[in-house]
């Protein structure tokens, strides 16, 4: 009698591949991003209106300031979690990885060809990459 201790799910491995680019393509956007959209108006209105029963105060360039810190703070958490990810890889699949999170848009051809793998073995070393 066999018994297999199974301590994972099964995993679908095009779906965690297609998952692990998505969230790769995501880092690298995150570490290019500058919130422009979230800049206070310079621009002054002036508007009649009653004073609220609480009397807060309310600044677009507050409500701005706190938006972008909210941004920022969770840009930091997601490049945090990546970089701790890709970090736990061995040697080979970390160096893999890397050249897609700190370069231009390369293909597999040129990272195997630079880090003397053969086709074969790369991809094997990319696939459990995005397995782990």
């Amino acid at each position: 009698m066999i018994i297999q201790l199974t301590f994972l799910p099964e995993v679908d491995r095009d779906e965690t591949k297609k998952n692990v680019e998505a969230a790769l393509e995501k880092y690298k956007i995150m570490l290019l991003m500058d919130p422009e959209e979230l800049e206070p108006k310079i621009t002054a209105t002036f508007k009649l209106a009653s004073s609220a029963s609480t009397n807060e105060f309310y600044s677009t360039t507050e409500h701005v300031g706190i938006k972008r810190i909210d941004q920022s703070d969770a840009r930091r958490k997601y490049i945090g979690r990546i970089k701790n990810a890709v970090n736990r890889l061995s040697h080979h699949q970390r160096s893999i990885i890397n050249r897609y999170l700190h370069g231009e848009d390369v293909f597999d051809y040129e990272v195997y060809n630079e880090l003397g793998f053969s086709g074969s073995k790369y991809f094997r070393i990319k696939s459990d990459a995005h397995y782990k």
